[in-house]
């Protein structure tokens, strides 16, 4: 039996278009069900706040406890522009230092405090939320990366809270086929991102 190779361990893998990207990010229903319904962000969406999407669709369950978790209750799926991801990684720093990388830690916190976009690697997750010995990447967006996702690089937003519940149930019942079979296709993103090295 051939086992499946492991993924390097950062690499952005996410649902995507030659043009979109899909990331998720879970919110309160005050928030999450106008941003579906219009298909965009409403006005009570803070634009100047860091706001953090996830191209994993497992990562995100990790975070939200599959929709359960108070004031994550609506899980989204917000289908943006590549060249708007690209852009934000190109701006982007670490969120942490690493020896080797950075100069030192005051050059890395005097880019930290410039840089619209920040990156941050944490272990991919599977289907019982388990940590995987691989990274998925979290990316936070601040001031003009924040309103551009908002306002420029949102193609599409969709409710996929049921999903969620409909993979959560199937994990629960032990159909684990089916569960694995109702994900999102995540595949490599070809696209330059700040990665720590050596890898943590």
């Amino acid at each position: 039996m051939n086992t499946p190779p492991v993924p390097p361990s950062h690499e952005i893998r996410a649902l995507q278009t030659a043009t979109t990207v899909t990331v998720y990010q879970a919110y309160r229903p005050a928030i999450g069900l106008p941003a579906a319904r219009d298909g965009r962000f409403p006005a009570e969406w803070k634009r100047d706040r860091m706001t953090w999407i996830k191209p994993s669709f497992l990562w995100m369950m990790y975070r939200c406890g599959w929709g359960t978790k108070e004031g994550q209750e609506v899980v989204l799926a917000v289908e943006i522009e590549r060249a708007g991801l690209e852009w934000a990684l190109a701006h982007a720093e670490l969120s942490y230092y690493v020896r080797g990388v950075h100069p030192d830690q005051a050059s890395w916190r005097r880019s930290l405090r410039t840089a619209p976009a920040r990156v941050q690697w944490d272990p991919e997750r599977d289907l019982d939320l388990t940590p995987l010995p691989y990274r998925s990447l979290q990316l936070g967006l601040s001031g003009e990366a924040s309103r551009r996702y908002a306002d420029e690089w949102t193609v599409s937003v969709r409710d996929v809270t049921p999903l969620a519940r409909e993979v959560h149930a199937a994990v629960r019942a032990g159909e684990r086929e089916r569960a694995a079979a109702l994900l999102p296709v995540e595949t490599p993103l070809d696209l330059a991102v700040p990665r720590p090295v050596p890898a943590v």
